[in-house]
């Protein structure tokens, strides 16, 4: 396992990080995973005994019940709080109320609690706006996280799926006030949905933040064990719950490029996705969540896979981005100042 600075702070967190979507299965949260505490502590130690000191999850995950049995599986462990970096987000709807979502200072306020409670700390290392509010001013939303940050109750703070522009104006509005500033940002990224590469990853290089990977495996879609008409094995994820959105003709013809790679080096296509994510400088951390510990272990041994210049050229060119404009007239223009002769 190797480790990574987060974003612009001095904190090293883990390439791999455990993901806890799959802990409770509540309600819709089903289909992602249900394991209860027995199973997720199993998973929570494996993950610990393989270097992961990164643990991400969310206050939505199962209306609460992710929260809980994460922090009661740390505890029963008796895992040592200081070795571990542990994330949670908000924003999602926690109840039918008016205030009971969105990025309120009062629905912030009352989360951050909430949240502290279920898992048993007195901090949360990385607290994550779970998304973009429309509604709530983002200078609300910014003052509120300054001040958790000052108060000791969280430590950095991040976001996840939002677009380059709100990002670029939120760090604008923090850098402006003397405001805590967002060190992460916790997006969707695969081999076969390179998007972020357009506009996100752009700022993220010129911002400093962390990426920390989402879905590195498209829902599934790039384990290997779906065919190229999507029909998977039986209980498979995608096959009653058809998300992230991808496009499937390019994740086949990914995946198709994948397997030999992933012969050559007696790996599995799912270690191959993870791996092509853990080679790309930008990313700081990749997010795994498992539905049992055959996965998981699968997972956690991607670390081991270093490609070739051939394997990377190969996965490269099979998903590289169509260009797009104004991408490729930036790319055009800035080649006559790349190769600008220098006189002396």
């Amino acid at each position: 396992m190797r480790y990574k600075l987060l974003g612009q702070t001095g904190l090293y967190v883990s390439e791999l990080c455990l993901g806890t979507m799959t802990f409770g299965g509540a309600g819709h949260w089903e289909r992602m995973g249900k394991l209860q505490l027995e199973d997720a502590a199993a998973q929570l130690k494996k993950a610990f005994d393989a270097g992961v000191n990164f643990i991400d999850t969310a206050n939505v995950y199962s209306m609460g019940i992710s929260e809980t049995i994460t922090g009661q599986a740390i505890r029963n462990l008796g895992l040592p709080r200081d070795q571990l970096v542990i994330a949670t987000k908000a924003t999602g709807i926690m109840n039918e109320l008016p205030n009971g979502r969105g990025q309120s200072r009062y629905h912030l306020m009352n989360e951050i609690d909430a949240s502290l409670k279920r898992m048993q700390l007195d901090h949360i290392d990385l607290y994550q706006l779970h998304g973009f509010d429309p509604l709530t001013p983002l200078e609300e939303a910014l003052s509120t996280l300054n001040d958790l940050v000052r108060s000791g109750k969280v430590r950095y703070i991040g976001l996840s799926n939002m677009a380059a522009w709100q990002i670029m104006k939120a760090l604008a509005i923090s850098d402006q006030r003397g405001w805590a500033r967002f060190q992460t940002v916790q997006a969707y990224y695969t081999i076969a949905g390179r998007d972020l590469e357009r506009e996100v990853i752009p700022l993220v290089q010129d911002q400093k933040l962390g990426v920390m990977v989402w879905s590195p495996l498209a829902g599934g879609l790039l384990s290997g064990k779906y065919k190229a008409d999507g029909q998977g094995p039986e209980g498979a994820r995608r096959t009653s719950f058809d998300f992230p959105i991808v496009d499937k003709a390019r994740a086949f013809r990914c995946v198709d490029v994948m397997r030999p790679i992933a012969e050559r080096h007696q790996a599995s296509v799912a270690q191959v996705a993870i791996a092509w994510l853990l080679h790309q400088p930008v990313v700081s951390t990749v997010i795994i969540g498992a539905r049992t510990m055959p996965q998981l272990e699968d997972n956690l041994s991607a670390t081991r896979l270093r490609f070739t210049d051939e394997d990377l050229k190969a996965l490269n060119e099979v998903s590289q981005l169509p260009p797009e404009y104004p991408g490729w007239m930036i790319a055009f223009q800035g080649q006559y100042r790349a190769s600008a002769p220098i006189k002396e």
